[in-house]
């Protein structure tokens, strides 16, 4: 054998290992894994319906509905299925923010005021300074989830024009630009600019500029677009150890944060365009490369605390997308959360994979563990069991915020039996003004205390003492899982002229976001 002959025979060798090494890295989940691994997610966690996409190579190559869309009914979930894909729907706006730069209409860093005049942060320099990219990148110098109250739950009567007004009001608990804290208050606020800009509301210009030109033509802006509902799931909250269907988000305000339904044949769509940087059917161009590089750019640092169960070396939120390293892979990727549904989309850009997982039911582990299990099988990592991993994970957190409600509870029940106790219900009752959330009222029913927001509607319920001047309410929609600490200041006189409150579980959904509340008696 002459030496050139070997040198060949040893280069083909070491290409076949290559090959080899490359098929075990992207060995596809099959069909029925997928289904053994979605059945058995849908009994450990208590979900009635759930569907998954598969997008490889630029193809939908797995679509398919298991369960239930609606407990009730018993309608069967599959790949057309509607579900509300709440903060996943901050792409489009970023998207349809990139369409107007490429326009030469806006730039991302022009300033907001520019486009609304009376927009106001908590202090002039941050007013002045604050940018169009600034409302996408949570790094504002607000808190988590800080004014959501005026978005959530539904019911309310605050508008866009409110929150545009109202956000000077709440007060910063980080530096400006220095903190990563996520926020839907800006997006919505995102959302008033490309009207402005544009002449055409948020909904309008993402169903005509961003859906339609994709093929995404089943699934709207809004729940209150959609032109066919006949194949949607209603939400699902577990609530005092049942399931319970509870009434679907609707309102328009949070549509530029969290507004979407759709299903997993369409956002497939959304994927593909988004790993084909910006194109779409015949070579056409959605925005440009440049701006799809600026969208997947990292903006805003986010703490590695917890990098489990994946080797992780960064953390960053772009524009509208966080991004992340998982074992030397650039991941994209959102999740969303409304009452009673849970989503996620996900990307790793170098393996021309994307996985989608919606759900009826609002835990996030049935979502997580899924997209987990189809990523491990394209990265070559064998064997975990997320679905296990993450229900205890889940039942340790849930049995830790027990206790502390439970506690709780228990010496409120104490009190409520103890005839030696005798609250002067006088004290307190009135109407209270907090500067951005507006009027509630406290008063007497029948010798009980009860809460009521004139704004909020939904958020009343019955006031129980716990100990000295910290009382407690419990919501008459008992699915909020958000009953709360309401915590008195009394005058000179003995009554109480102000107050502040803070949830009761760790578990509450940081959307009730009561400690920014600060509440002053005006009668």
């Amino acid at each position: 054998m002459t030496q050139a002959i070997a040198n060949r025979l040893s280069n083909f060798k070491l290409l076949f290992l290559f090959l080899l090494t490359s098929l075990s890295l992207t060995a596809q989940i099959t069909e029925s894994e997928v289904d053994v691994l979605v059945e058995r997610s849908l009994k450990t966690f208590n979900v009635p319906g759930i569907a998954v996409g598969i997008v490889k190579d630029g193809k939908l190559i797995l679509a398919k509905g298991y369960g239930v869309t609606n407990i009730k009914t018993g309608q069967k979930v599959d790949a057309n299925t509607l579900f509300g894909i709440a903060s996943n729907s901050k792409s489009f706006t970023t998207a349809a923010l990139a369409i107007l730069v490429d326009e030469g209409k806006i730039s991302w860093d022009d300033k907001v005021t520019k486009y609304l005049p009376e927009f106001k942060m908590y202090n002039e320099y941050v007013t002045n300074e604050f940018t169009i990219r600034d409302l996408l990148t949570h790094r504002s110098g607000l808190g988590l989830g800080a004014g959501d109250l005026m978005i959530w739950p539904d019911g309310h009567d605050f508008t866009p024009k409110d929150i545009v007004r109202n956000i000077q009001y709440l007060k910063p608990v980080s530096g400006f630009r220095t903190k990563y804290d996520y926020d839907n208050l800006l997006y919505v606020i995102a959302g008033e600019v490309i009207e402005k800009v544009s002449g055409k509301s948020w909904c309008d210009f993402v169903e005509t500029r961003i859906m339609k030109p994709i093929g995404i033509t089943h699934s709207a802006a809004s729940w209150s677009r959609l032109k066919d509902t006949t194949n949607t799931i209603v939400p699902h909250v577990p609530t005092d150890g049942n399931l319970e269907v509870i009434p679907r988000y609707t309102n328009h305000i949070f549509d530029a944060a969290a507004g979407l339904y759709a299903s997993v044949n369409d956002l497939s769509q959304w994927l593909i365009l988004q790993m084909n940087n910006g194109k779409y059917g015949d070579n056409q161009q959605l925005f440009s490369k440049e701006q799809h590089d600026e969208m997947w750019k990292p903006q805003t640092i986010l703490p590695l605390s917890n990098t489990k169960p994946y080797k992780t070396l960064f953390r960053n939120y772009g524009l509208g997308w966080r991004l992340e390293d998982v074992n030397g892979h650039l991941q994209v990727y959102h999740t969303g959360g409304l009452d009673g549904i849970v989503t996620q989309t996900l990307m790793i850009p170098d393996l021309q994979l994307g996985i989608i997982v919606l759900t009826n039911q609002q835990n996030g582990a049935a979502f997580m563990a899924i997209s987990n299990t189809i990523k491990d099988s394209y990265l070559g990592i064998k064997n975990p069991d997320h679905v296990t991993t993450l229900s205890t994970e889940r039942h340790q957190k849930e049995d830790d915020a027990d206790k502390i409600t439970d506690e709780v509870w228990t010496i409120v029940d104490k009190n409520v039996k103890d005839k030696s106790i005798k609250i002067d219900t006088k004290k307190y009752i009135g109407t209270y003004k907090d500067n951005w959330f507006g009027e509630v009222t406290i008063y007497d029913k029948k010798g009980k205390l009860y809460y009521t927001s004139k704004r909020s509607s939904r958020l009343t319920g019955e006031i129980f003492f716990y100990k000295d001047q910290n009382f407690v309410v419990k919501w008459n929609v008992r699915s909020f899982h958000a009953d709360a600490h309401i915590l008195f200041d009394l005058d000179t006189n003995g009554n109480a002229n102000h107050f502040k409150m803070k949830a009761i579980s760790p578990l509450t959904d940081f959307s009730y976001d009561f400690h920014d509340l600060d509440f002053i008696r005006i009668n």
